[in-house]
């Protein structure tokens, strides 16, 4: 019997672990958020301190290539930092920084980074970010196309700018647009495919 393949877009919330059975009691899995078949598993992770994106499949030759280093899927976060980077600042992002992993030094790949002129548009967190008056704080907007442990994180605080919010708002052409924190969007094969490129 052949098993029908799955295919689920969803905006993680804040506080939420991107798993389905929690490492200690009280903590807040996806099995909160819908009821999914029981093979259907995330495509990569946003940590619990991250929002926004995640892909959900139990197609597994899928799941390998978006996951695959050869593909490359662009991924955009949408990130407020503490502090007021400049474009200068935030160069070291654009030509590749090294980051700290498993206590190692690993070379990342360029990523594209702008400054917002703008706040994003997107729901509040909750809780909300911890309002500081005398420390500014900025929106940028990064895209990478590898997929380290806390990746984005350990790149702006490698510059100097720790992240207060974090929020994946696109994976290949699909976009957070209206969606809301918890929202659980099921697609088809063609669709997601044609979205994520391949």
């Amino acid at each position: 019997m052949s098993i029908q393949t799955k295919y689920y877009l969803l905006y993680k919330p804040f506080g939420v672990l991107s798993q389905f059975t929690p490492d200690h009691e009280g903590q807040i899995t996806l099995s909160s958020l819908a009821d999914f078949p029981r093979d259907v598993y995330p495509i990569g992770r946003l940590d619990r301190d991250s929002e926004g994106l995640l892909l959900m499949t139990n197609d597994n030759a899928f799941k390998n290539k978006v996951l695959s280093p050869g593909i490359g899927l662009a991924k955009t976060y949408l990130v407020q930092v503490e502090g007021r980077p400049t474009q200068i600042d935030l160069q070291p992002l654009q030509t590749g920084v090294t980051i700290r992993l498993d206590k190692r030094s690993v070379a990342l790949k360029p990523a594209d980074v702008k400054i917002l002129k703008d706040v994003p548009d997107l729901p509040e967190r909750v809780p909300p970010i911890r309002y500081r008056r005398d420390i500014p704080d900025q929106w940028i907007e990064i895209t990478i196309r590898e997929g380290k442990n806390r990746q984005v994180r350990r790149m702006l605080a490698s510059v100097g700018f720790p992240v207060l919010r974090l929020v994946r708002s696109q994976i290949g052409q699909l976009k957070l647009n209206s969606m809301v924190p918890g929202e659980v969007i099921e697609m088809e094969r063609q669709e997601l495919r044609k979205a994520i490129g391949f």
